[in-house]
């Protein structure tokens, strides 16, 4: 999160600066700024929603292979 901080306020000057050139340096500095800030925001929000989703299934997971195991633990008993 500091890195890309550190990156987009980098890159302010290319997006806010004048001068000789200005009109052409000033669409790189507003793609910068912006897709730092779109995938910083993304990532914030994706990857607690990943975890969430790969803890349900080592739960859901887990239950199947116990249910599994006592399952064959009693066909073993009967038999």
């Amino acid at each position: 999160m500091i890195f890309s901080l550190a990156a987009m306020l980098g890159a302010l000057p290319l997006a806010l600066g004048t001068g000789d050139g200005a009109e052409l340096r000033h669409p790189l500095g507003i793609s910068i700024v912006g897709g730092l800030a779109v995938s910083q925001l993304l990532t914030l929000y994706t990857t607690p929603v990943v975890y969430l989703y790969l803890d349900r299934f080592r739960l859901w997971a887990g239950r199947r292979f116990q249910r599994r195991a006592r399952a064959a633990d009693r066909a073993a008993a009967t038999a």
